[in-house]
Order: structure tokens, then sequence, then C-alpha cells
């Protein structure tokens, strides 16, 4: 029986250093827990740019099609703001997400204990946190036609049209619904029924696929109201299903009650492959952060949690994401901080690798 595969493509700014201590699990798991992968790795981005005019290769998006999971770093910087649209470095990640048709994007907000003081809010009301968006990715306003800008009269129009289709909805809404099944069965859905037509259909559609999962708790809540209460008592959510637009934005707000972006990962996830898993890319919230790129200062756990999603998404091994979150857990409880986790009452400093070696030796007492 053949391992199961990764391609990791690292991309640019802090992207190669964060991967590098992702590295450094992987190779623990093989090593420690008898979990080998076929590891692979190839160009992105900025850096695929560099070697090859375009932001991703022919070549490489064969072989993300072709491998178990791909987990990426991150994309773009300066150096690459002035070229055309169609090569911008972001446009490669754009290219992996719409070609392996990953319509379901889940972004966790966990708030470790260690960190409840790092957030805006009050410490009791994100203590504890653990929820789960679900956005979803390959369709809605960001790509709905006709877009554009137009001459109208005498003077430019800005087009952009919020399309859905039942598929779509019901899609997304079943992974969503999956997720819950898998956590608190409570799953709240968020659009503006109450004034966009879209928003009508995703409500009915997300209903009706609501009947398959009876054991589910399903609500609907306006996503502007879902943005307040996710400020007001983000711990009422467990799992929120909503649109892409509507995703990006409650997603950010509800990355930051977390307290730091150097913390979070994601998933986006496709249709089940051959094997029953499906398509699958992960990777930190984070971005590129150029203008630490190169000092040994970013926090690779986002990167690191990233993986754990793969562990528990692509390659069913939830045991095992389990001990790899664990042992974030006890580091952080430890003390141990990077530059960007370093609050008033200090802590023990150290670098990007410095963090992965603490968290392997969380991992080998864990043993």
């Amino acid at each position: 029986m053949s391992n199961p595969s990764l391609l990791i493509l690292p991309g640019d700014g802090i992207g190669p250093e964060v991967m590098a201590e992702v590295r450094k699990i992987i190779d623990w798991f093989g090593a420690k827990r008898g979990l080998a992968f076929d590891v692979s790795e190839d160009l992105v981005g900025g850096a695929a740019y560099d070697a090859h005019g375009k932001p991703l290769h022919d070549d490489t998006m064969a072989r993300a099609l072709a491998v178990d999971a791909v987990l990426l770093g991150a994309v773009g910087g300066p150096k690459y703001d002035n070229l055309d649209f169609s090569v911008k470095p972001e446009r490669g990640l754009l290219r992996l997400r719409k070609e392996m048709d990953l319509f379901s994007n889940l972004r966790p907000a966990q708030c470790f204990d260690a960190l409840a003081d790092f957030s805006s809010l009050k410490k009791d009301v994100v203590a504890g946190l653990d929820i789960m968006i679900v956005r979803e990715l390959t369709s809605g306003v960001y790509f709905g036609e006709p877009r554009g800008i137009f001459e109208e009269g005498n003077e430019r129009v800005g087009v952009n049209t919020q399309r859905y289709t039942e598929s779509e909805i019901a899609r997304v809404a079943k992974s969503a619904f999956e997720l819950a099944m898998r956590r608190g069965k409570k799953l709240c859905s968020m659009e503006k029924a109450n004034v966009m037509e879209s928003g009508i259909l995703w409500r009915e559609v997300v209903t009706e696929v609501a009947k398959d999962y009876p054991e589910v708790e399903l609500s609907h809540m306006y996503a502007d109201n879902g943005a307040m209460q996710l400020v007001r008592w983000p711990k009422q959510f467990d799992v929120i299903v909503t649109d892409n637009l509507f995703g990006d934005l409650l997603s950010d707000c509800a990355a930051m009650l977390t307290g730091s972006l150097g913390m979070l990962p994601s998933a986006s996830l496709g249709a089940p492959m051959a094997n029953g898993r499906p398509k699958a890319l992960y990777e930190p919230v984070h971005g590129s952060a150029p203008d630490i790129a190169g000092q040994a200062k970013a926090n690779p756990i986002a990167c690191i949690l990233s993986f754990a999603m793969a562990l528990r998404y692509s390659f069913d091994q939830g045991d095992e994401a389990a001990r790899l979150e664990a042992a974030i857990q006890q580091v952080l409880a430890d003390g141990v901080r990077t530059a960007d986790l370093m609050g008033p009452e200090g802590g023990v400093a150290v670098t990007t690798s410095g963090m992965g070696d603490a968290i392997i030796q969380a991992l080998d007492a864990s043993l």
C-alpha cells in the first residue's frame, strides 16, 4: 500500500520559513508514529513567476490534481505589485482553487487558553472559543458575470454580479452539515435573504439539505447580524456556513477574535476523489508577510495547524491531528513565544525554527 501523497508549495515571503518547520513535523510523524508521506515540492506565486514567467506552471497544476493533498505557504509581495493582473502571484492560488474545484473553505477560529488575553475582546468572551466558518469559495459575487468597469453615459460604472445555482449552494451546505455532524451538531447559515434574491435561494436550499441531517440543529441569520454576534458572543456558534463574499468578511472578523493571524489555518475542500477523500488544499491565513521575511520572526503555528487539518480531513488521522494540536497548546502554555505572541507578560522568545523545535519536544513528551 503506497503512502499518502502531499505536494508542498512554500511560495513567497515567510512561506518557505514556516514550511520548513512543517517539514520537521512531517518527518517526526514518519520517524516516531510510522506515518509516512510521499512528499514533493514545487513553486507557486512570485517564486513560480521568477522561474517560469507565470504564477503556476502547468506541470505544477497537474501534480496538484494528482496528489492526495496540497499544502501551501503564502504568495505575493511588493516585488510583484506592478505585474499585469493575469500573472500576479495570487493568480496561482486562484488557479489551484478553480481547477481543483475547491468549493468549501474551512476557516477555524480557535482561541488557545494561553492566548486569550491577546484578543481585543474580553477574556471571558473568547476563552475556549472553537468555531468553524465554512465559506463557499468558487462562485458568488467574485465570479459572477457580467462583471467589469463599463462606460455608461458620461461616467464609468463598476459591475459585479452575485450569482448562485442550487447545486452550488447544496454542495457547500452538505459540506457544512457533514462537518457539523463531526463537531457539535449545530449549524448557522448566514445570508441576506431580506434584501437579496440570492439570499432567499440560499436559505431555501440550505433548509432542503437540512432534511438529510435531522440530528443537526439548523438556524438562519442575516450576515450583518452575524458579524455583530461574532463580536458580541462568538461562543454561541459552532459551525457557520455562508457565501463567498460574506464568508470572506466574517472569517476575517472571526480571525481577530483569537488575537493573532499567525495562529490561523485553513482548508479548501472539493469533491471526493477515487479514494473517497476530497481534493484539498491547506494554507495558513496570514499571507506572505514580506516585512518580516528572512528575519526568523515568523510564527509557523498557522502552517503547522494547516498540516493538522490535513491529517484530520485528508488522511483520516484525527487522533494524530489532536496530538499535534495538544503539543501546540502545551508549548503556548509553557510561555514559548514568537515575536507576534509576545505580550505584556513576556514569555520565552524564540525564532521561527525555535518554535518548531519546541513543538517537536512537546510531541516527544506525548509518547
